[in-house]
């Protein structure tokens, strides 16, 4: 797809979603829509697994754009995230000017602070690319990061550009695509929330879901995808601790495919059980599979 194209409707940004295989309800084709349209970032909050990162993923390779990841965790700085300086090249360029006696010091000090020295890292690459073919900038998990970095935001997310004392304000000549993603592990500031549009990501209803089964896992059988997609919504019900991902149960589904499973079975759903939660409590995925066999019969 042509870089310079971008969804015109709410209608032809649910196709792109779609022709990516991605499974989307109008609400977000609707707020991601209005983040394209009128070029403000757009902050997805919601569990674990339910396709968050996914659809940054998704949009770069829809739009034909670099996807640009930053993950982040808990210290992240601007020295991670935006740029640093090159010191040990700096600390090499000192050593050859001592042994050379350069003359013009003021000359030789400023290029020290010059591009030529200066690392980008992912946002800074973001601002800085060239043409229109701006990346998708995914910066994933936003909530685990410290307050402070989530300061150091702000600037860039209203005005996509950050001040670097010694060069001066970088401006992005054509703003990216940025999405934010946050597990609400804790509260995200309104002041980032006001530079963003928001929306809040749930787990997809079942018919959703099994059409994400057969988009991700098209070789499994219609009998086996009513079996997995009604075990993962009774998850998500029950009060085991985990979270039955979207991504786990197409992980799963997988795994029955090259089992040659058509079905579930006891065995199986136990099994599944774990792998969807991705923990084991002793008796869980035994009772929860008893349960589940109980109510089937």
């Amino acid at each position: 797809m042509n870089s310079e194209i971008i969804p015109d409707s709410i209608e032809s940004t649910h196709a792109l979603l779609k022709k990516g295989k991605y499974v989307a309800d109008r609400n977000l084709a609707t707020m991601l829509f209005l983040s394209l349209k009128l070029g403000r970032p757009l902050l997805l909050e919601g569990r674990s697994g339910v396709g968050k990162s996914e659809l940054g993923t998704v949009l770069a390779r829809q739009l034909g754009r670099p996807l640009l990841r930053l993950q982040c965790y808990e210290g992240l700085d601007a020295a991670a995230a935006v740029y640093e300086w090159n010191y040990a090249a700096q600390m090499i360029e000192i050593r050859l000017a001592e042994q050379q006696e350069v003359h013009d010091k003021d000359a030789w000090a400023g290029d020290l602070f010059s591009e030529r020295f200066l690392i980008k890292r992912p946002i800074l690459q973001a601002l800085e690319a060239e043409g229109s073919s701006a990346p998708v900038l995914l910066v994933d998990e936003i909530d685990r990061a410290d307050e402070g970095f989530e300061a150091y935001l702000l600037e860039i997310l209203s005005d996509f550009q950050i001040s670097v004392p010694e060069l001066g304000t970088i401006r992005a000549a054509h703003r990216p695509v940025v999405i934010l993603t946050s597990n609400r592990t804790r509260e995200i500031h309104d002041a980032l929330k006001r530079r963003c549009i928001y929306h809040w990501l749930d787990y997809p209803e079942a018919a959703d879901e099994a059409q994400i089964l057969n988009l991700r896992a098209p070789d499994i059988s219609r009998r086996l995808t009513e079996s997995l997609d009604s075990l993962v919504q009774d998850l998500r019900q029950t009060e085991f601790r985990g979270g039955a991902h979207v991504k786990a149960a197409i992980d799963w589904a997988a795994t029955l495919i090259e089992m040659d499973r058509e079905e579930m079975d006891p065995k199986a759903t136990s099994a599944g059980i774990a792998d969807i939660l991705k923990r084991h409590q002793a008796g869980d995925e035994t009772a929860m599979a008893d349960a589940l066999q109980e109510s089937g019969e």
